[in-house]
């Protein structure tokens, strides 16, 4: 049976799904931004340039294993005051609001697979849907089935979902947040896949964006005065957020590596020794994976690996940001954070922002797949100070040159 959210063709048709008798829904999730108007509500899509920029390669590959989504979500308003009031001590009024607006939530999805393609594609179908109708009363089913995996969840205590295990306890009738939302909706893409063969040694690392609009009356995240920003991620894809003063960067994920400290401590803890370092001088977890969170790899799901994602949150208030910069691994791994910001602040728009990104990554010999989202607010085009990393990367270009003809030969 299909979850009553999944309404596009999956990837997997063999995959068992659910027991949970399917019952009808219809999605909300949309490809545009809704604002409003003195008669209503105006309409802007999403994949115009100027909201939205977007660039992708598959590098040096031969396979593409770097996917993306975004969507205008509709997420419950009472969920998002509660998120609101949890993070920022924001008491947020929406009843004078239509309800449309009143419950849009901008998804911007990056999913880096590994180990093939097909997890990283379920992730670009079908995240966004999950995540915008995951409900509390699915958690005791899927706490459940977590425990079962046995090995590291066999002291799983539920996390972030521990309130709603027991539905008959008084605090399992609370709303969930944004926090609570997004762990369930990355424990479910495990949950669903569990039995699909390609997703015992395939995964995906992943980092969502979430935008929530809280000026009155609303208007678009991209001019918007005030605006909630919630990240979830779990693996190394990256979201940074640009400052307008001086370009600074503020990044809004780690890397869940073996050897970052965070990590180490939580794996030390429940599963012991298990770091092992390659023969390139690189940690790997069991002496096979460089990410110890990620979904799929449902194989080394009982040695730790997690898709519990870790979410932050921040109030962006006036134009003190320009943008939100989304990049897998294959940029990150050649470009510095303040050389992302840099390449942005000259470009017209978030297209050009993205291609710039991207381009810069490929002439400084990345093999990998690449792929930058760019996402402006309501400071963009307004960063101040000196490109301060233009001359390095001059530097950088001109000793880069010819090294693409080697690397052919």
């Amino acid at each position: 049976m299909v979850f009553p959210f999944f309404r596009s063709r999956l990837p997997f048709p063999n995959t068992r799904l659910s027991r949970n008798p399917v019952t009808t829904f219809v999605n909300r999730y949309h490809d545009y931004v809704r604002f409003a108007t003195p008669g209503g509500s105006g309409r802007i899509p999403l994949h115009n340039p100027k909201i939205l920029g977007v660039a992708n390669s598959r590098g040096d590959r031969p396979y593409q294993e770097d996917f993306y989504s975004y969507s205008a979500l509709s997420l419950n308003p009472e969920e998002l005051k509660l998120s609101l009031k949890k993070a920022h001590h924001i008491n947020w009024d929406y009843h004078h609001l239509p309800e449309s607006i009143a419950r849009q939530v901008l998804f911007v999805g990056i999913y880096d697979g590994h180990g093939g393609s097909a997890v990283a594609q379920f992730l670009r179908q079908e995240l966004h849907g999950m995540f915008e109708n995951v409900n509390k009363s699915h958690i005791p089913e899927l706490y459940a089935w977590a425990r079962e995996i046995d090995g590291y969840f066999r002291r799983f205590k539920g996390g972030v979902l521990a309130p709603w295990v027991k539905p008959d306890e008084p605090e399992a009738q609370t709303e969930m947040d944004l926090e609570a939302r997004a762990t369930l909706a990355f424990f479910e893409v495990d949950k669903t896949l569990y039995h699909e063969s390609s997703a015992q040694e395939c995964g995906a690392t992943a980092s969502v964006a979430l935008l929530h609009s809280i000026d009155d009356p609303s208007i678009p995240f991209f001019a918007s005065k005030r605006v909630a920003l919630t990240v979830a991620h779990v693996g190394d894809t990256r979201v940074l957020l640009t400052q307008t003063h001086n370009g600074k960067v503020v990044p809004m994920t780690e890397h869940h590596h073996p050897d970052a400290r965070v990590e180490a401590v939580r794996l030390r803890r429940m599963m012991g020794s298990g770091l092992i370092t390659d023969s390139f001088g690189e940690v790997r977890w069991m002496g096979a994976l460089a990410n110890t969170r990620s979904l799929g790899d449902l194989k080394y799901k009982p040695l730790g690996v997690t898709p519990e994602p870790d979410v932050r949150t921040m109030l962006l208030e006036g134009q003190s940001y320009s943008h939100v910069t989304l990049i897998s691994d294959g940029i990150s791994s050649v470009v510095s954070d303040e050389e992302i910001s840099d390449l942005a602040r000259a470009a017209r728009t978030p297209q050009d922002a993205a291609r710039r990104i991207l381009s810069f990554a490929e002439q400084m010999g990345s093999e990998d797949n690449l792929t930058a989202l760019v996402i402006p607010l309501s400071g963009w085009g307004r960063i101040t100070g000196d490109d301060a990393t233009r001359e390095l990367r001059e530097y950088r270009a001109k000793n880069m040159e010819g090294s693409e003809r080697q690397r052919r030969m």
